[in-house]
Parts: structure tokens; sequence; C-alpha cells
């Protein structure tokens, strides 16, 4: 979808995925869907709480990830 998305759980990287990479993959993916690199000041409350949203949504699904060969229930990153 947006090439510019990184995966975020290991073995992608390393360690747990930071607050600052988590945000930046869910403003790009905001800014694919809605089509608006900057929305427009009547739009910005709206795209703020999409990024926010899918932020929060990126978490959780990191922090509920178990990756085979990991350590035996070893959660993976978020």
């Amino acid at each position: 979808m947006c090439r510019s998305i990184k995966t975020l759980r290991p073995p992608a990287i390393p360690e747990k995925a930071t607050e600052e990479e988590i945000r930046a993959a869910a403003l790009q993916f905001v800014r694919k869907v809605s089509g608006f690199r900057a929305p427009a000041a009547h739009n910005q409350e709206v795209f703020d709480a999409a990024v926010d949203a899918v932020a929060e949504a990126t978490r959780e699904l990191l922090d509920g990830l178990h990756v085979r060969g990991a350590g035996a229930g070893a959660a993976v990153a978020g």
C-alpha cells in the first residue's frame, strides 16, 4: 500500500517499536487513505483524530502479536 510504512515487529526491527515509529506509520496510513499530505485547517481535527486512532490500533496489534520462535508465549512489541 504505502511503501514508506515499515514493518514494526521483530524480527523486522530488533526491538520494540517506539512511539515515534508507530505515530509515523499511522500518519503515513492516514495520508494515503485521505489523499492529503497536510489537511486544510477545516480538516485538521478529524485528520489528527484519525492518526491517533490508527496509532492506538497499531499499539494494540503489536502488543497482542506472538511470533513463532520468539520464545514460549513471548508477546511482540508495541
